[in-house]
């Protein structure tokens, strides 16, 4: 029996489903009843008929008598509501408050009445009897006759996210945003490492900048490495253990047969090879690495495991700390490695052996039991990725860093990585998340990751996302975000079908921007929203309030006019930048070697669409030149014309301290921009067509911050923005 549209939507609105959406011609788009029955039934609603659909809905939304998860303000007195019915006597009911720092108060309901809207179907509402500090609370609601209490979880948390004083000052800070593989130096393994990170954070300091900016160090596929897109991790709550610095790992020094292998003259012309390279050659650097690794692990077994030393305890509380989390991220990764041994093509758990499908599945248990060492192996490295990790951060701070690295929060995780294999119900794997077509890509975009599941997220009292940030926020003093828009919507696309096919999910954004907040404050970590693309108007002001800087990318600070809006005009609670990761750089920008490339490679479909935007970007250089010079900051021998004036040092510092004078508190540069490199990291929208998320600093940093042009840009920055 077909569903009434009605109904349907009906239905849609209670589960967050948004029945249209603006497209990219500004007009209004309607979602097909296909998408929304599907993504209905996704979300675990009956879709059969349309009595199915209203019995599983009554279910599904049955109001619970106490919230799973209620949230309160700090220094404000916490309203309960108890959804009773009308016969219900007050005086059968009190209350036991457990919080997070151990204090408990009790009381009767009776006398903390606030208000009573049963008659009108509402809830009776009490409140409790004190201000709660910061944190996560247990209350507990006793009902005479009844066996077990009612019980939920209270969080009461800040207005806004944690802003460090400096920030809160009015101080105007920068630093360097970089992915992390692209560092050179003559040291490292192929791949820029924690030890090349300590070493660029020891000379921004230097140099005047306040933070570190890194792509997601989030776990990826060390047994597939080619799978290299930090966006689409194995997990987002443990490390990338290619970072790992072998050479300063404390075992090094009392591994003989370690060092034997790495002054081999095979491993040696192996590790120059690696080095030399313009791109990250991933296989070789894991194989390099994983020769070493697994000889390191030996060694402080024999010297710290066996007789449990400090250093062999402090191993065991991280791992217990790490709980079932860690321990699946380790499991899959030896099976992984395993598996990959016989089969260089184990791309995933999808394709693992039966058996071996799911972390919960009895023979994952009994391989657990079964190799205790190769299960451990990875249970030291991410312990000591985060050793090392924690030690860049306390180098930062001792530098006089303000804030010293901020990390950034993938905005999801790869579907055949290690968090999938070890869900239980959190994420809804016959769904994908992207975005609905826009300027930038009119066709949409379908990013391949699964999306938590609202419902089950705020049952559980958001512990998943809880235990996500208190992971990121870990060893840094800034998070960016990735599409934190998502924190209000997301655009959900059924499996198999194109982006165009989907519909916005919206989720509870007034409850994550809370958890933010007090996790937030808890590390003490100020919190950096990429909220690029379209961008809906309500999450705007949410997002200042909740204390959250905004993304500037110069090129997107458009007017209808297409001039560009002075960065005098940014809020100041952002932070700008001139590019980033997924845009050409500042010279590739200028010679248009983006759309040259784009053009080679297939992605227009006609010659008019690539002179189209050859005319765009020669505008766009011209307003930049004309913006640029009527703020005073083109020098005088640069030309005027945007047909005749190339890329050049004199131009990106002026561009740089176009930037820097602005009221953005924050500013991000990119040190290939700072090298007048031409090449981009990642091109949206290719896969084989570019080597995406591989191409390296065209310096190693022992000879970068040496250049005089580089020292120079450092301190005009640093000068400009501290006036």
């Amino acid at each position: 029996m077909e569903i009434e549209r009605n109904c349907l939507l009906s239905v849609a609105r209670q589960a967050g489903i948004a029945d249209r959406y603006t497209s990219n011609l500004g007009k209004e788009a309607v979602v097909s009843q296909k998408t929304i029955e599907y993504l209905l039934n996704a979300l675990g609603y009956e879709t059969q008929s349309q009595e199915s659909l209203l019995h599983s809905a009554e279910r599904i939304h049955k109001q619970p008598i106490l919230e799973p998860v209620l949230f309160g303000q700090a220094e404000q007195v916490i309203e309960v509501p108890l959804h009773l019915g009308s016969s219900a006597r007050e005086s059968d009911f009190q209350w036991i408050l457990e919080t997070e720092q151990g204090a408990r108060y009790e009381g009767y309901l009776q006398s903390q009445i606030v208000r009573d809207e049963r008659d009108e179907g509402g809830p009776l509402v009490f409140s409790l009897s004190t201000v709660l500090p910061i944190g996560y609370h247990t209350l507990s609601v006793l009902r005479k006759g009844r066996q077990s209490p009612y019980q939920t979880k209270l969080i009461v948390a800040p207005s806004a996210c944690y802003k460090q004083p400096a920030l809160q000052q009015g101080e105007k800070l920068w630093g360097p945003s970089v992915q992390l593989y692209t560092l050179r130096s003559q040291r490292n393994w192929g791949i820029g490492d924690f030890g090349d990170l300590k070493q660029l954070v020891i000379k921004m300091a230097e140099l005047g900048a306040n933070f570190v900016g890194l792509n997601p160090i989030h776990a990826l596929f060390p047994a597939y490495p080619e799978s290299a897109s930090p966006y689409s991790p194995s997990s987002r709550r443990w490390m990338n253990i290619l970072y790992i610095d072998v050479s300063t790992i404390p075992e090094l020094s009392g591994c003989q047969a370690a060092q034997q292998q790495i002054s081999s003259p095979d491993f040696c012309q192996r590790l120059s090879s690696v080095r030399a390279s313009e791109w990250v050659q991933y296989t070789d650097v894991v194989a390099l690495k994983m020769e070493i690794l697994p000889l390191l692990y030996e060694t402080f077994k024999r010297q710290h495991l066996d007789s449990l030393t400090d250093r062999g305890q402090a191993f065991h509380d991280f791992v217990a700390r790490g709980g079932e989390s860690l321990l699946s991220q380790a499991a899959f990764d030896a099976i992984h490695a395993e598996l990959c041994e016989q089969d260089a093509g184990i791309w995933g758990w999808q394709v693992f052996p039966e058996r071996y499908q799911n972390f919960h599945h009895a023979a994952v248990q009994d391989y657990l039991r079964d190799n205790p060492d190769r299960v451990n192996l990875y249970l030291y490295l991410q312990w000591i990725a985060d050793e090392q990790i924690q030690d860049v951060q306390r180098t930062a701070k001792a530098q006089g860093m303000v804030i010293g690295l901020y990390r950034d929060l993938a905005v999801g995780v790869a579907e055949s990585g290690a968090e999938v294999w070890a869900d239980q119900g959190d994420l809804l794997l016959d769904v994908s998340i992207g975005a609905p077509p826009d300027e930038l890509g009119p066709l949409g975009q379908n990013w391949g990751l699964p999306p938590l599941n609202p419902l089950t997220l705020r049952n559980q009292g958001y512990e998943p996302f809880i235990q996500l940030l208190r992971a990121n926020m870990k060893h840094c003093g800034a998070l960016r975000i990735d599409h934190i828009l998502g924190l209000l919507r997301l655009w959900w696309i059924p499996r198999g079908e194109k982006a165009t096919q989907g519909a916005y999910l919206y989720y509870r954004v007034h409850e994550l921007l809370a958890i933010l907040a007090l996790e937030s404050h808890r590390h003490q970590c100020s919190v950096i929203g990429e909220d690029l693309g379209t961008v809906p108007k309500e999450i705007v002001a949410l997002l200042a309030d909740a204390g959250i800087y905004s993304y500037k990318i110069f090129f997107f600070q458009t007017a209808e006019d297409g001039g560009y809006f002075s960065p005098a005009h940014y809020t100041a609670q952002s932070m700008s930048a001139l590019c980033t990761h997924d845009m050409p750089t500042l010279r590739g920008f200028w010679h248009c070697l983006d759309l040259k490339m784009g053009h080679n490679i297939g992605l227009y479909p006609d010659e008019a669409q690539f002179k189209f935007r050859m005319d765009v970007r020669l505008h766009q250089k011209q307003a930049i030149l004309d913006s640029i010079a009527w703020h005073g900051l083109l020098p005088e021998h640069i030309g005027r014309d945007a047909m005749t004036v190339p890329m050049s040092e004199a131009l990106c510092e002026a561009m740089h301290l176009h930037m820097a004078a602005g009221t953005s508190a924050l500013m991000s540069i990119q040190l290939e921009d700072w090298l007048q490199m031409d090449k981009p990291v990642n091109i949206p929208g290719t896969v084989e067509e570019y080597p995406n998320w591989r191409r390296k600093l065209c310096e190693p940093l022992e000879t970068l911050f040496s250049r005089p042009s580089i020292q120079h840009l450092a301190a005009q920055i640093s000068k400009m923005r501290s006036h």
